[in-house]
């Protein structure tokens, strides 16, 4: 049985990933540049073919898949004359594997269903490392008979395909995720500095936390750094935790609520940005804690 073809938008350090392994697995590719060209290049240097436009990766595939950071990124591929949704085939699917604002989602899901397409929205969990050996997590959500028809090229991609329901389910879950998630590692970061300030070693406030019910990978990660030096245990940078919780924010601003516990993560992610530390990792979060509470 033949595959379907594949066009790819968003070739980082994760999407480069699942374009390899898609190749990998005998996948007819179609890229466009985005931002770099060197991922690019190494994808037609395996066999992929590079157009000009996003409706030209449209008109040459049965799926599109976008891996890129922002809604806003999305939405200007996906609308316009050279957008995905001018090019795209008749029966075609389009997968948002990006971290994005599930409204917007659900928009661009209603007018992919008007050009006579179906629109998933599949963020993704695990790491560039993974996707190399087709072993991410997917957390699918959209028309199911739209999963249903490309299931199978999910999991050459995914070891944890998951079907969530409704359109926009996969990246609310994955809002939700990040919110805990980065919670959490503010929150860590925050106690090894205040650790700082009592006069109590960073190691044995881990060493009592990790004894109890708090214990969890994610105070690992942070430990990591925090004890060790390592700040690559919890490879996400500052700047992408800061955009998940604000669009985690903006996601119960939709649904008519706020969110409490988001406020405080926020604001230290967002004070950190803009003090320079964007680039570095989550985790040396604790640095940003250390200097504010020192004063």
């Amino acid at each position: 049985m033949s595959k379907p073809d594949i066009g790819f938008i968003g070739l980082g350090l994760m999407g480069a990933a699942m374009v390899s392994r898609l190749q990998d697995q005998g996948y007819k590719v179609t890229v466009t540049a985005n931002r770099s060209r060197p991922n690019i290049d190494a994808a037609v240097a395996r066999g992929a073919t590079e157009v000009a436009t996003a409706r030209d990766v449209a008109a040459a595939s049965d799926i599109v898949m976008l891996c890129m950071d922002t809604s806003a990124s999305v939405e200007g591929r996906m609308r316009g004359t050279d957008g995905i949704i001018a090019g795209l085939r008749d029966g075609a699917v389009v997968v948002d594997f990006g971290t994005s604002l599930p409204a917007s989602t659900r928009t661009l899901a209603a007018e992919v269903a008007a050009a006579g397409g179906s629109y998933l929205d599949a963020p993704l969990g695990r790491t560039p490392a993974h996707a190399y050996d087709g072993l991410l997590n997917i957390m699918t959500a959209g028309d199911k008979g739209a999963f249903d028809r490309i299931e199978p090229t999910l999991k050459d991609l995914g070891e944890n395909v998951f079907y969530l329901g409704a359109s926009g389910a996969g990246h609310t879950t994955k809002l939700i995720n990040n919110f805990f998630g980065m919670t959490v590692a503010n929150a860590m970061a925050e106690a090894f500095a205040m650790a700082d300030v009592q006069g109590v070693d960073r190691q044995q406030v881990y060493d009592v936390i990790a004894a109890g019910p708090l214990h969890s990978g994610m105070m690992d990660f942070v430990k990591a750094y925090g004890v060790d030096g390592d700040p690559t245990m919890l490879a996400f940078a500052i700047k992408n935790a800061a955009k998940d919780v604000g669009y985690y924010s903006q996601m119960a601003k939709d649904a008519g609520t706020a969110s409490v516990m988001a406020t405080g993560a926020l604001t230290g992610l967002n004070a950190a940005v803009e003090a320079g530390k964007g680039d570095e990792m989550v985790s040396q979060m604790v640095d940003y804690y250390a200097e504010k509470l020192k004063g």
